[in-house]
């Protein structure tokens, strides 16, 4: 871990001022999806690539809307609880919030061609869903033994500062420098804006032996922070049946990134000397954007009198254009750099709109994800039970973060490589007819867990970007459970999910610092409405 950061550091010693603020954590936060969509779908775990038939499969295979033989529409409408754990040194917080979202929409249209050619079908169609929910509320803290955010601060100027090749006696003067200067952050030297606001708040001082940059011990911390948002994804549909044998679909996707975050971290800290003191980070982060992706579906009976599937996708990557919008806050009552004492009655904020036209931080960026393959199988029994099986694998390794202009960001694409790995997701379903006209579903899902143990967010030495913390989430389970009802026309699903994982949290980058151990559920109740006509 300590060599990987060595390199990264080296490597970022010979990039250009022009450096991007994203790292592997926003990449990953946009790669893959989530189960949502129909409630028979999400019943089913969504293993419906080989069965098909229902409108939420032309995300997944779209070769599954060429099963239809009527034309479809349907709404899906829920509540979503979000809940965690968080343990830290003993210390144990606890968190979660529940909304209502609106999950899909979509129809399908069906095109018979005739009974004796070879075409049989030509559909279309069209579905909405929420394609991740990123609704959560999280709170961590306990004593993290004297390690402190503010060595991150030191750490980002003393990359900085070497870049620049200064030598200790101008350490000292550029912190001086940096401490009285009207606008540090819009000077010509690109410094760290973590970095900067720690010096302007007394959280990073010079040390009088080596007049080298220095920050506090801590023995008290606590993190909060609320997410909001989604990605939507828009599905546009055409597929094919072909002798109710073989089956062929294409799927246009287009996607929708609205993703804003507040988080909220504060430390008591002390001197050597035993006096106390306190400071406050507050940080805002938002990302809009939009992507398009092209996924083919193919499905095949292989065995003209059975009904058993088999099932290909392939899904192009996602390619977005995206835009950061991020600032942030910094009170602390120490006064340092004024008298060398903690304690300061008065108190000092740093808020960086003040010096960037009081506005947020933008950054344009493009990201494109991950090719994905996914293999299903499935077949019907009597008319009485369903049973499908999907296996879904993407390397999240490939990924790729690049500037507005299309340049690759070199230090956040080594970064995807070495801490996010291939993701292989496994699906399962049932669902089984206890009369005609209702049944009874249920799923499991499991998806490996996207970053390496050793994943770590480090921030860049002329960065603009304060917020420090990450989580490595680990491998997620999902369990559904469904019932619905189908009427002559009218028809309606109802679905309960129960996602579980765990993860590692870090409030900021220390190599020492201890994981926050956290555990993670969502429980989501879903409703779908529909027709077939």
């Amino acid at each position: 871990m300590k060599s990987k950061r060595n390199i990264l550091c080296a490597f970022s010693l010979m990039m250009s001022l022009g450096m991007a603020a994203q790292t592997q954590f926003d990449a990953e936060r946009l790669i893959g999806t989530e189960l949502n969509g129909t409630a028979r779908f999400v019943g089913m775990g969504g293993a419906m690539g080989a069965l098909g038939g229902d409108l939420s499969v032309m995300g997944t295979n779209p070769a599954g809307i060429g099963i239809y033989r009527s034309n479809d529409f349907a709404v899906s409408f829920g509540a979503n609880n979000s809940s965690n754990e968080a343990t830290f040194n003993s210390t144990m917080l606890k968190d979660d919030k529940t909304r209502f979202s609106f999950d899909q929409v979509g129809f399908v249209y069906s095109n018979k061609i005739g009974n004796n050619t070879s075409l049989r079908y030509v559909n279309f169609g069209f579905n909405y869903k929420k394609n991740k929910n990123f609704n959560r509320q999280f709170v961590a803290g306990g004593n993290p033994q004297g390690l402190s955010q503010t060595w991150q601060m030191v750490n980002t100027l003393q990359n900085c500062f070497d870049t620049y090749g200064m030598n200790s006696d101008t350490w000292a003067n550029e912190v001086d420098a940096i401490y009285n200067s009207k606008n540090p952050y819009m000077d010509n030297t690109q410094y760290p804006y973590l970095g900067v606001m720690g010096v302007r708040t007394d959280l990073v001082g010079v040390s009088s032996k080596t007049n080298l940059p220095i920050g506090w011990n801590s023995d008290l911390n606590k993190f909060t922070s609320r997410e909001e948002g989604g990605i939507s994804e828009y599905d546009f549909n055409v597929s094919f049946n072909i002798e109710d044998r073989y089956y062929l679909g294409i799927t246009l996707g287009a996607y929708d990134v609205n993703y804003k975050k507040f988080s909220y971290y504060t430390e008591d800290i002390f001197d050597d000397n035993g006096n106390q003191g306190y400071y406050e980070l507050t940080n805002w982060f938002k990302t809009k954007g939009s992507g398009v992706d092209l996924k083919l579906g193919f499905i095949a009976r292989p065995f003209e009198d059975s009904p058993f599937r088999v099932g290909l996708a392939i899904h192009t990557p996602t390619w977005y254009n995206l835009s950061d919008y991020h600032y942030a806050d910094i009170t602390s009552n120490i006064a340092y750099m004024n008298n060398g004492v903690l304690g300061n009655p008065e108190g000092v904020e740093e808020y960086s709109p003040d010096y960037t036209n009081n506005g947020d931080i933008r950054i344009d960026y493009q990201l494109v994800t991950p090719w994905k393959f996914n293999f299903s199988m499935g077949t019907t029994v009597s008319n009485i039970l369903a049973i499908g099986a999907e296996y879904e694998y993407s390397d999240y390794s490939a990924a790729k973060l690049k500037y507005d202009d299309g340049a690759d960001m070199e230090i956040a694409n080594y970064a995807i490589s070495e801490d996010l790995k291939g993701v292989s997701t496994l699906r399962l379903g049932l669902e089984a007819k206890i009369v005609p006209e209702f049944s009874l579903r249920a799923g499991y899902n499991l998806s490996t867990a996207a970053f390496s143990d050793k994943a770590y967010k480090t921030l860049n030495w002329n960065d603009t970007r304060t917020d420090t913390d990450f989580n490595n989430t680990k491998d997620k389970n999902t369990f559904t459970f469904g019932l619905g009802y189908r009427g002559n026309t009218f028809y309606a699903d109802l679905a309960y999910k129960y996602d579980y994982y765990k993860s590692d949290f870090y409030a900021f980058d220390n190599v020492d610092l201890p994981a926050t151990k956290v555990t993670n559920s969502r429980n989501q109740l879903l409703l779908t409405l529909g027709a077939k006509f």
